[in-house]
């Protein structure tokens, strides 16, 4: 989107670039990524990030208020209501679809929040692979950044380690998730050993004695002390999986994040928060009659993951069809118009989302924006689905040259 540095990436762009990027990535931790990663990286120029930093922010600070964290508290099932809920969430994600403003500028309109954790490790490791392709163009040495608040790479990770281990050993912390290594999102745990010294580890690996747990690790039998929370309610109820431990339980571990937080910052706060940069959202259960035209809205489950069951064009079928006791559980949201602002070596416009993640370490009164994640698009979605077969689209991460300061 930086003009100048797209010209001179698109320029020098080949094949051959992908493939060092992809094999580079892939070697560095061992792993053979199973979702896409995109032929390029964004170039941020500085007045869009500050507006979408601004803006996450400020929308940040409006969500943390207690009166909103005890509304939202409501969307949590008693079934998976876990105590010690913190004051505030150790991790959030604010997602943004790049589109062209009133202004003519390009800016962001969110598409959701998310009170659970991203690729923080993973988007660390993929701008240094990136970053050594890029000194193979002139004009694009570096260095690069994609921290915010003034991080660089050595105080994000100091800050990532600090928040994750909240002083205790790494082997004390595990990444918990159902059979991690068949995960999509396996590379980012191999990257947070990496960066943290943490290992992702399954429920089968957990042996319980009352409200303590313990792992086996090299012939030793160590306490868990807090998890590094990372299974999606949804795929554990599709799988069916059992965990050995009720959530309800008053276990003698500590969360990063807490898992009520999954429920409370979500697509379930955005009908709550004011901001130029929020679409209007309704939950279907207050609306007393269907929208006429319903082309300016969509149709989404307020719990789902990674896009799961939305719905981009709904019809009034749609509406008619969810169980009025289940209508609270979707929101109609204005649709957002993605503007193609990325050109493809071609010519063709790529869309793209930029995801604003900040992280709140045991010492800090409120959240801190600290790195970002993009997905890039040539289909109606982000998702897998709407841009099978396509390139220069998947995971991505926003640049800027390191000169051009903190934002």
């Amino acid at each position: 989107m930086n003009p100048e540095l797209r010209r001179l990436y698109n320029a020098a762009f080949t094949q051959d670039v992908y493939r060092r990027y992809i094999d580079r990535l892939e070697t560095w931790l061992d792993v053979k990524i199973p979702f896409r990663i995109a032929e390029s990286p964004l170039f941020l120029p500085k007045g869009l990030r500050t507006r979408l930093a601004t803006s996450a922010r400020e929308i940040v600070e409006q969500i943390s208020n207690p009166k909103v964290i005890e509304a939202m508290k409501a969307a949590i099932p008693p079934a998976l209501d876990v105590p010690r809920l913190d004051s505030l969430a150790s991790c959030l994600q604010v997602d943004f679809a790049i589109v062209r403003g009133e202004d003519g500028e390009l800016t962001g309109k969110v598409v959701e929040l998310q009170g659970f954790p991203s690729l923080y490790s993973l988007m660390v490791i993929q701008t240094e692979a990136m970053a050594e392709e890029l000194k193979r163009i002139p004009g694009l040495e570096g260095p690069w950044s994609m921290f915010y608040s003034g991080h660089d790479r050595n105080s994000f990770v100091a800050k990532f380690k600090e928040a994750l281990l909240d002083g205790n050993a790494p082997d004390e912390v595990v990444l918990l998730d159902l059979d991690p290594p068949a995960q999509k999102t396996y590379a980012d745990f191999v990257a947070t050993k990496q960066l943290t010294g943490v290992d992702a580890i399954g429920p089968e690996e957990i042996e319980r004695e009352g409200l303590r747990l313990f792992r086996h690790k090299e012939g030793r039998k160590i306490p868990i002390k807090r998890i590094y929370n990372r299974i999606v309610f949804d795929e554990l109820t599709n799988k069916g999986s059992a965990l050995p431990f009720d959530y309800r339980e008053d276990l003698e571990v500590t969360w990063f994040p807490h898992p009520n937080w999954y429920w409370i910052w979500s697509k379930y706060t955005l009908p709550h928060v004011n901001h130029h940069a929020v679409p209007k959202a309704t939950y279907v259960s207050d609306l007393k009659e269907w929208p006429k035209d319903l082309s300016k809205y969509v149709l989404k489950p307020l719990f789902s993951f990674a896009g799961s069951g939305v719905k981009i064009d709904p019809t009034h079928a749609d509406l008619d069809a969810i169980p009025a006791a289940e209508r609270s559980g979707w929101i109609l949201q204005e649709k957002i118009v993605y503007e193609p602002a990325l050109p493809m070596p071609s010519g063709e416009g790529v869309k793209a989302e930029v995801r604003m993640m900040f992280l709140r370490g045991p010492k800090d009164e409120k959240p801190e924006l600290v790195l970002n994640l993009v997905r890039m698009s040539r289909g109606k979605m982000l998702g897998v689905d709407q841009n099978k077969g396509l390139d220069w689209v998947g995971g991505s991460v926003g640049l800027w040259p390191e000169s051009e300061g903190p934002v």
